[in-house]
């Protein structure tokens, strides 16, 4: 069986291709625009042969019936949401390989004993709420009353954006679905690194994923003239917020060196008043903290916070922090990952199995099902940014890849 390339690269440009205007290539989740491409994509997945439906968290969800009712459906899909300003093929070719690779196997005559199912995971990227990977957290119950209250700039609740996009977020105290319900789920990405690009292999058979927490933070100080106060009289919230940011930066560094993987990152900051002529009073921030090593990931940020909040209180500076998510590391199943290395050498496509640094809807799957990823290349492992790139034969080899893992997973004992 063959999927069909010049299909799956159509619909890559043409689900690309609706994006904001003026910010190529944004599609924002719970926004107009992603809107337009949910309903493209439904369209796509019927056309296809697919029954749709939308779930309690907001998913889409596109159903192929298998000859054995009794049995747990195979799952596959990514997200189609984008950072602002991202790339082109970042969660998109997760869905669009999982609706292509379906579609051949149905026009190919083959009936899989499993049911399969292509989801659109809501809102994988972090979103204004301060909330990632909503639908499939909300599919597993990991969405908790605390995260449906979140409110982005404007002032809108989580849970209200939620039904806004379809779901229904009184339904998500509980988990939509339990262990046993899946049989088994496969997503395919772009690595969003160098590795398989350096190494010229075509495919990236995924070992585990780094668990990812986040905190927003708040320094506040106090606004006061920038020319008429002296120096040891300033409670300056940006002069310390610069502080923790360094610190975080130097213990990252550190623990950086040891055997496990840990980055940290503070990608966004507010300041306030914001004004040449004015001593920040209050500065807003999210610290983002990635490690594959549990222990690690968890101890990180408390004794930093700590050691800087001694540091600044002596100066009239306060630093209070909220959780913001917290997702563990996730080891991907031992069998899925043979599935996935077996179709790779039964295609004659070379592959080498690696850790994923980004965090996926894969994590929250895991919780349902044995759980599996596989990567292709892009180009110099630019990724949630305007110059991401795959090629057509990269999107074909991943996607064929996919179609085979599914067809051994239905052969399997699942």
């Amino acid at each position: 069986m063959k999927v069909n390339a010049e299909r799956l690269w159509a619909r890559l440009e043409t689900l690309s291709e609706i994006t904001d205007p003026d910010r190529p290539w944004t599609r924002r989740a719970f926004t107009d625009c992603y809107l337009e491409g949910r309903a493209w994509l439904k369209r796509e997945m019927e056309a296809a042969g697919l029954t749709t439906r939308l779930d309690e968290a907001g998913n889409l969800i596109g159903s192929l019936l298998g000859s054995d009712p009794k049995l747990s459906p195979l799952v596959t899909g990514s997200h189609i949401d984008t950072v602002a300003l991202g790339g082109r093929y970042d969660g998109i070719l997760g869905v669009l390989a999982g609706l292509e690779a379906v579609q051949s196997l149905r026009e190919a005559g083959i009936t899989l004993r499993h049911s399969i199912e292509v989801i659109d995971f809501l809102s994988e990227e972090p979103s204004e709420y301060g909330v990632s990977c909503i639908g499939s957290r909300g599919m597993v119950g990991s969405l908790s009353p605390d995260m449906l209250d979140f409110r982005e700039p404007s002032g809108e609740r989580l849970g209200d954006a939620i039904r806004r996009m379809g779901g229904v977020p009184e339904a998500l105290s509980a988990p939509l679905r339990r262990p046993g319900d899946l049989a088994a789920f496969v997503e395919l990405h772009i690595e969003q690194g160098r590795v398989l690009e350096d190494r010229q292999l075509p495919i990236g058979v995924v070992s585990d994923i780094v668990g990812i927490h986040r905190y927003d933070i708040v320094v506040t100080g106090q606004a006061d003239h920038a020319g008429t106060t002296p120096m040891d009289l300033r409670r300056d919230a940006l002069a310390a917020a610069a502080g923790l940011i360094k610190a975080i930066q130097a213990e990252a560094y550190q623990q950086s060196l040891g055997e496990s993987y840990l980055v940290a990152t503070v990608g966004r900051l507010d300041v306030s008043p914001n004004a040449s002529n004015a001593i920040p009073d209050r500065v807003g921030m999210v610290l983002e903290v990635r490690s594959n090593d549990a222990e690690l990931l968890e101890g990180f940020f408390p004794p930093v916070l700590e050691q800087v909040q001694h540091e600044v209180w002596a100066e009239g500076i306060g630093i209070s922090v909220t959780p913001l998510s917290e997702g563990l590391p996730t080891r991907c199943a031992d069998a899925v990952q043979s599935h996935i290395k077996a179709a790779a050498t039964a295609l004659e496509l070379g592959s080498m199995t690696m850790p994923s640094g980004a965090g996926h809807d894969a994590v929250y799957m895991a919780k349902l099902a044995p759980t599996g990823m596989l990567f292709i290349p892009c180009r110099e492992g630019r990724s949630h940014c305007p110059e991401e790139s795959i090629t057509l034969k990269q999107a074909a080899d991943g996607c064929g890849v996919l179609a085979e893992t599914l067809l051994r997973l239905d052969q399997g004992n699942y």
